[in-house]
């Protein structure tokens, strides 16, 4: 499929392509592959969204490509995509399109309207939807909202930092430990302790899946088998590719609270 789009970019020459930022990776890494120079393409301008990208990720691709990489926001709820998109001339937020999304930031604990820049939860109300209005809807993201700059008009919001719920964003696939807990249990051999390591070691956000196994199940399991099958599972259920590692009895650490199911380890925005 890469490869297709790679052959389509040389023979129609677009000016501009929309696509996850981990996608365009995957497509310069194609133009390498091919011993073609990126930076001859006919390709301007990047319109990336749908998962957290950053600074150093945009300069890599602004880089190689000798194009303009820019930020687009969006959600399902509210019409997908084009809610928000930063301007090519200054980089540096996303202009909400006020005419039709009036924005507030909560505290999302109290649900208190927090000042303009102030961080909190990033909630909209439709203003021209006539199908599917939303009210003050919440959409889970941690951002805060600046004035305009390109576009004085409208106001700014910071890229995403982080979500209010325990929803993980990983190469564009949205996902939920909960999802991963259910396919744990579905096994025979899973303790259902487990936690969901997320790494950048390259460019590309990787997730390693931590299970443990039952005392009883351990000794005799063939590891390999039961961590590729569960690896397996998940890319054709969820959509994402991941590693599995199976432990021992009593491996992955307790709490008294609340589970800690996620341990973060991705760079910081650079």
């Amino acid at each position: 499929m890469t490869e297709r789009q790679v052959s389509l970019i040389t023979d129609f020459r677009p000016d501009i392509i929309m696509v996850t930022p981990s996608y365009m990776l995957a497509i310069l890494d194609e133009f390498r592959a091919k011993n073609i120079d990126p930076r001859q393409c006919s390709l301007k301008i990047g319109i990336f969204g749908a998962e957290p990208w950053t600074n150093s990720m945009r300069k890599e691709i602004e880089g190689t490509f000798d194009m303009d990489a820019v930020d687009i926001y969006g959600l399902s709820e509210v019409m997908g995509p084009g809610v928000a998109q930063e301007c090519v001339e200054t980089k540096d937020g996303l202009h909400i399109w006020e005419d039709h999304f009036y924005p507030e930031v909560i505290n999302p604990d109290t649900g208190a309207v927090l000042p303009d820049g102030e961080k909190g939860e990033l909630v909209f109300t439709s203003l021209t939807k006539e199908a599917f209005p939303v009210i003050r809807y919440r959409t889970r993201d941690l951002t805060r909202l600046l004035p305009g700059s390109a576009r004085p008009g409208m106001r700014r919001m910071e890229k995403i930092t982080g979500r209010s719920d325990d929803m993980i964003i990983l190469r564009g696939v949205n996902l939920f430990p909960t999802q991963i807990e259910e396919m744990l249990l579905a096994t025979d051999w899973s303790a259902g302790h487990f936690q969901l390591e997320l790494t950048r070691p390259h460019r590309m956000d990787e997730m390693t899946v931590h299970a443990e196994a039952k005392p009883e199940a351990f000794a005799g399991l063939a590891l390999d088998h039961a961590a590729h099958a569960l690896a397996h599972h998940i890319k054709a259920t969820i959509g994402v590719s991941s590693h599995v590692v199976i432990h021992p009895p009593g491996a992955i650490e307790r709490s008294m609270g609340k589970a800690r199911r996620v341990i973060d380890r991705r760079p910081k925005e650079a």
